[in-house]
């Protein structure tokens, strides 16, 4: 009588039990498997797949839009109507999701490299689940809110297209090593082929993307125009309030070259600064007047407006993150400002020998000034002691109106045509960056049309717009830009051209190594039979493949029927297997 002993001793695996483990709750050995993963959890990887993408794009979106924080949270105010920074839960929500999404995906590769089924642990399905709902309600409610900021996706590719093609070909690159073991270690397939032919197809893409950039700055350094002037937008708004006589000192004293302004006249006739259309955000209208603290700042006469704080609720509110910064006297001087005159911003301007730009707002229908509003800002122009040829005018009025300003040089906040331009007198333009494209700051330099482009408040727009040979930029931050003496980057079309084709040619040579090298692999794991298997156990090799081989040819013998002559044992002392014919003992 034949006698089988079908024993098993099994390795220890700390790094495939830690990534089961962790992924899908199987902990054990008996608990994994190496067949192919069912349906369902295939779909649950592509789900994955889909959130790890999609929170790359999300994170991506609000890593470039810090230029416009302060923006987005005036644009919640005005809707509902209370103060606060949006941007705080948000970016915390994103960066738990997105560093939660990335670490599955990272055991889901692994998992695939081992050639471990796809089982997404109940618990997992539900996080991924809901980090997926949790982003698309927030990409809808950013278009709804803030859809025009999607705009600087494409600015920003100016910027990184070069960088994020390099890091995605390194990605793609990578990925082929899993492509290859799939493709190569089975059957051909319907299903195979078609996953073969996707990689090739995003390869062919990313070898061929360079074609598509718009990149300013990739050109050589020779043709690079003098540095933008920097425009202090509001003052310093993240030095001090918004619109005060220290906010504007502040830009002065970080290289601000001109001041901007929005103008509102007040009931009798006082130009005063102020962006928002009531006082509630930036004075404490609320406690001072709580009845009139929604009504319109036109309607309030001047010496109720300069009896209101407007330095408290940068204390309080802290909205650019900054206050902790500020010293103790700083703080006091902030909560002891005004809200600014247009004459006294106008004198500091003089006083500084700087220009300034000034967004006037036309009071409504039913205000006392709605017909000499233009009257008030040349008063004010003329008190101050300025030179008219030192301040521009952006007028939110239609164009009956704008040519009554006189003297003053006019701008619009539009894209024109020259055409147009020139009919209007209109001598600079005033656009936001997602208007700039550079091809039409050329055309307008061409034609003796300045053009000054807002917001700009981080250094790699200010960098790509330096390139672009933009003459002015307006930013909330001067202090940030004063630190950025050259652009971020700067490189020839030569040099640029010599990195992408060489940076292909290597991404090309490593594919094609590691699909000769698992084709190999594959091919000598498939030509192993019982007397190597056993030449390599008893040489001690460990490797996975050999342990697969084993157990594979254990069951197999035990499903089939030993012959009477033939015996398999495996020594649970020593781990070794012999085969053996004819009866013979081990």
């Amino acid at each position: 009588m034949v006698k089988h002993q079908p024993l098993q001793v099994y390795e220890k695996q700390l790094f495939v039990s830690f990534v089961t483990g962790i992924y899908g709750c199987r902990w054990k050995r008996y608990q994994r498997s190496q067949d192919d993963s069912s349906r369902w959890e295939c779909a649950w990887f592509i789900i994955l797949c889909s959130s790890f993408l999609l929170l790359l794009f999300w994170a991506y979106f609000w890593l470039v839009a810090q230029n416009d924080f302060n923006d987005f949270n005036w644009s919640v105010y005005n809707r509902s109507g209370e103060w606060s920074d949006e941007t705080i839960p948000i970016l915390a929500s994103t960066t738990v999701g997105f560093s939660y999404i990335t670490f599955l995906m990272i055991l889901a590769l692994f998992h695939v490299s081992l050639g471990q089924q796809l089982n997404l642990y109940w618990v997992h399905k539900i996080g991924v689940l809901a980090t997926l709902l949790t982003t698309i309600s927030g990409v809808i409610s950013v278009d709804d809110i803030w859809g025009d900021e999607w705009d600087i996706l494409l600015v920003s590719l100016q910027s990184t297209a070069p960088f994020l093609h390099l890091g995605a070909l390194v990605t793609v690159t990578a990925i082929s090593w899993l492509v290859a073991g799939y493709v190569v270690r089975r059957e051909r397939s319907n299903f195979q082929v078609m996953v073969l032919l996707i990689y090739i197809i995003i390869l062919l893409a990313l070898y061929l993307a360079p074609l598509t950039f718009t990149c300013p700055c990739i050109m050589d350094r020779h043709n690079l125009r003098p540095r933008p002037d920097i425009i202090g937008r509001r003052g310093a708004p993240m030095l001090a309030p918004e619109h005060t006589i220290l906010s504007f000192n502040r830009a002065l004293q970080h290289g601000a070259s001109s001041l901007e302004a929005d103008v509102t006249i007040s009931v009798d006739g006082v130009p005063f600064l102020l962006r928002d259309r009531t006082l509630r955000r930036t004075t404490d209208v609320g406690k001072v007047f709580p009845a009139r603290q929604y009504e319109d700042a036109s309607f309030f006469n001047w010496t109720d407006i300069r009896s209101l704080n407007a330095g408290q609720w940068f204390l309080k509110s802290d909205p650019y993150w900054t206050v902790e910064t500020l010293t103790a006297r700083d703080q006091t001087r902030i909560g002891n400002q005004t809200v600014c005159s247009l004459v006294e911003m106008l004198r500091l301007s003089a006083r500084a020998n700087c220009s300034a730009l000034l967004n006037v707002r036309k009071p409504p229908p039913e205000h006392p000034r709605h017909r000499s509003w233009f009257m008030d800002t040349l008063w004010a122009v003329q008190k101050a002691g300025i030179s008219q040829k030192r301040v521009r005018t952006v007028t939110w009025t239609p164009d009956t109106d704008r040519g009554r300003v006189r003297g003053l040089q006019q701008t619009a906040n539009e894209k024109l045509s020259v055409e147009v331009i020139r009919q209007r007198g209109i001598t600079s333009l005033t656009l936001h960056y997602s208007k700039a494209s550079p091809k039409d700051i050329r055309e307008y330099l061409a034609n003796n049309v300045s053009v000054t482009v807002y917001p700009v408040n981080e250094p790699w727009l200010y960098s790509i717009l330096w390139c672009s040979g933009v003459p002015s930029v307006s930013s909330d931050a001067p202090q940030v830009l004063r630190k950025v003496p050259y652009p971020i980057w700067l490189m020839s079309h030569s040099a640029y051209n010599f990195i992408w084709i060489t940076s292909d040619l290597v991404s090309l040579a490593v594919v094609v190594g590691i699909f000769c090298f698992q084709k190999w692999r594959m091919s000598g794991m498939q030509n192993y039979n019982p007397e190597q298997i056993m030449l390599s156990v008893v040489a001690r090799r460990t490797s996975r493949d050999v342990n697969i081989m084993k157990e594979k040819l254990i069951f197999s013998e035990l499903n089939n029927g030993l012959s009477s002559t033939e015996e398999l044992c495996l020594y649970p002392e020593n781990g070794y297997a012999t085969y053996s014919h004819g009866g013979l003992s081990p």
